[in-house]
């Protein structure tokens, strides 16, 4: 099932990305689990935390879930 998260800005990083989803409890956190989890962005891997997401970019996780910005 994919899952929507609403951003209010032209972009977020894919460490306040995390933190959104509800998949760490803080920031500091994106470091840590992006060494652990494959992340997919709109199907290339990416291990970025600063990586800017936009409102149509989607985000899969194997294991774990579907995610599209808007």
């Amino acid at each position: 099932m994919e899952k929507e998260i609403s951003i209010d800005s032209e972009f977020i990083t894919l460490g306040q990305f995390l933190k959104l989803a509800e998949l760490i409890d803080s920031g500091g956190m994106a470091k840590w689990f992006l060494s652990e989890y494959e992340v997919f962005v709109n199907g290339e891997q990416d291990q970025r935390r600063g990586r800017k997401l936009r409102t149509g970019d989607s985000v899969e996780i194997p294991n774990i879930g579907s995610f599209t910005i808007c």
